[in-house]
């Protein structure tokens, strides 16, 4: 968390289609680093003055990354666990978790907020360098069900891990993999070699479908990290341990697969 939606509504917001301020066209005057080990690459020192006088011409998603492509190079930031982009005025006042503040030519700022320090930054001149190891945009015109299929069957993998593998599939986590397979009603534990044309077909339509709804609602607000979305009051297994299955009524189970917490209903995903 935050996931594919929760990045996206994130670069919407930033790209002023809320209809407040945006991004685009801004141009980096000072940067601040409060936080060294958030900068991947290149060191903060370098970072700091790579940016300065750089214009931000785009705002994007790969993945769960956020991309700005600049006048020169290219910002790239990954929220982790607990990590949130916001855009404000200059004379808001600084929050105890804002790590790195790019100040712009004007009276903003965007700030890289983030509680846990899981988050990172790079700039780069070559985008590959960052992002060129990621899978396939599910919801691109690429990721077919020919293609998903085809994916499944080169991997003998247990299914939940592997959709959440992002060099097999970009943008996939936790919460939208264990509501995408309860759609599909295949076991987490399923092998993914094991999945029918029928069943990759299924499961393809079930991750677009749950990935849109979740952008739609602007993502999912589970935590005290990321706030304004409403995907989780649609939530059918993920976080309904002990609760009925809203399709047969059967007891949701939480177990753990690849030591993430996983929900599903055992009756509908039949192992």
């Amino acid at each position: 968390m935050p996931e594919l939606p929760e990045v996206e509504t994130i670069i919407r917001r930033l790209k002023g289609e809320d209809g407040t301020s945006s991004v685009l066209g801004q141009k980096i005057q000072t940067v601040e680093v409060n936080w060294v080990k958030i900068i991947a690459q290149p060191d903060a020192s370098q970072f700091k003055q790579a940016l300065m006088d750089k214009t931000i011409i785009d705002a994007r998603r790969r993945g769960k990354f956020m991309h700005f492509p600049l006048d020169d190079g290219h910002l790239f930031a990954h929220l982790r666990m607990s990590g949130d982009m916001r855009l404000e005025k200059k004379s808001d006042p600084i929050e105890p978790y804002d790590r790195v503040l790019l100040n712009f030519l004007g009276d903003q700022r965007m700030v890289f907020s983030n509680i846990r320090k899981f988050g990172r930054m790079w700039y780069t001149k070559d985008p590959q360098d960052v992002i060129g190891g990621l899978g396939p945009e599910p919801l691109s015109e690429i990721f077919t069900p020919q293609l998903l299929y085809q994916k499944l069957q080169r991997h003998s993998r247990q299914i939940k891990p592997l959709l959440m593998d992002q060099s097999f599939i970009a943008g996939m986590g936790n919460v939208y993999t264990d509501e995408a397979l309860f759609k599909a009603r295949i076991h987490p534990l399923r092998p993914s070699d094991s999945l029918t044309k029928a069943e990759a077909e299924r499961l393809h339509e079930a991750i677009q479908t749950i990935l849109r709804e979740g952008i739609r609602s602007l993502g999912a607000s589970i935590d005290w990290i990321y706030r304004g979305g409403q995907f989780q009051n649609y939530f059918q297994v993920y976080k309904r341990e002990g609760s009925p299955c809203p399709r047969c009524g059967t007891i949701i189970i939480k177990t753990w697969v690849g030591q993430r917490g996983t929900h599903f209903c055992p009756n509908c995903q039949k192992l």
